[in-house]
């Protein structure tokens, strides 16, 4: 695959119980494209993940939150799992994170529960996502339009339900960094 994405910079966030594939996948892909990568946590050195029913394997941390700006990336990715957006959810530096991609006009990309995240930066109401099938009412009850797809993208915020639809969900990512369609201001 040719470089498209040379030169861009993106931030997966991410903390321990994240879902593996929903980390690695996107990971992979993006510097396939030509994409710079840094895997951004709360904690310094390795975070774990979560692969399916069980722990998986650690996975290197490149820069911590307080290092982390958005005026330095892109877009940033959002993984799911349970346990790491239950846990980021409650950070305010990341939710600041996030909102900071938002009010940037970058494009957020968030997969299976990392919706939560949205709802909590304020991110959903009004707009058109997916999530997670066990998240759909809370997604519903913060204002946001659901649907049952395998993506959906609403001017710049991109999501996607679950591990099946991480192809799909990496391609939107790289079209919308690539064609620069991050460029929505938040009302």
């Amino acid at each position: 695959m040719p470089a498209q994405l040379d030169g861009k910079r993106v931030v997966i966030l991410a903390t321990h119980g994240f879902e593996q594939s929903e980390l690695e996948v996107p990971l992979k892909k993006l510097k396939d494209a030509g994409a710079h990568v840094d895997v951004v946590s709360p904690e310094a050195g390795e975070i774990k993940g979560w692969d399916m029913k069980d722990w998986g394997w650690p996975v290197k941390v490149d820069k911590t939150l307080d290092q982390a700006r958005a005026d330095d990336y892109d877009a940033i990715v959002l993984p799911g799992g349970v346990m790491n957006p239950d846990h980021l959810r409650v950070n305010n530096d990341a939710l600041e994170l996030i909102r900071a991609f938002f009010d940037a006009g970058k494009t957020v990309a968030a997969v299976c529960h990392a919706p939560w995240l949205l709802i909590e930066a304020g991110i959903v109401k009004g707009r058109n996502v997916t999530s997670f099938n066990a998240i759909k009412t809370d997604v519903i009850n913060a204002g946001g339009k659901w649907q049952d797809a395998p993506v959906v993208t609403d001017k710049g915020v991109i999501t996607s339900r679950n591990p099946g639809d991480l192809d799909a969900f990496s391609a939107k990512i790289i079209e919308e960094i690539k064609e620069g369609k991050h460029a929505r201001k938040a009302a």
